[in-house]
């Protein structure tokens, strides 16, 4: 293996994005090839597969919610209905209004 503390920066990036762009290679060729088996094994049984590759776009983790209530006090504080109600809407509640009087039309 080569000694990469004399390599300089340039040639370091270059040594990582090579061996990122190998270890998706691989990894991809690895994806197919068990894809290919779990074909071969659910025919071999009278079984068909279908194996469709999951969405990445539609990941819920960095999907955007949109607010749903505003504070009328101070129109940049929303909430989005989600979770623990923030205090400006608890302390409205508290004081006898309806959450529906906030909501975002």
């Amino acid at each position: 293996m080569t000694d990469l503390t004399n390599l300089s920066e340039a040639e370091l990036q270059a040594v990582i994005d090579q061996a990122e762009k190998t270890l998706k290679e691989k990894q991809s060729a690895k994806r197919k090839e068990i894809i290919a088996k779990i074909k071969e094994l659910a025919a071999s049984i009278g079984v068909n597969v279908e194996i469709r590759e999951a969405d990445k776009s539609l990941d819920r983790r960095n999907s955007k919610v949109e607010p749903k209530y505003r504070n009328p006090a101070d129109s940049l504080q929303t909430w989005t209905g989600r979770g623990l109600p923030p205090k400006w809407l608890q302390s409205l509640m508290a004081a006898g209004h309806n959450k529906s009087e906030f909501e975002i039309r």
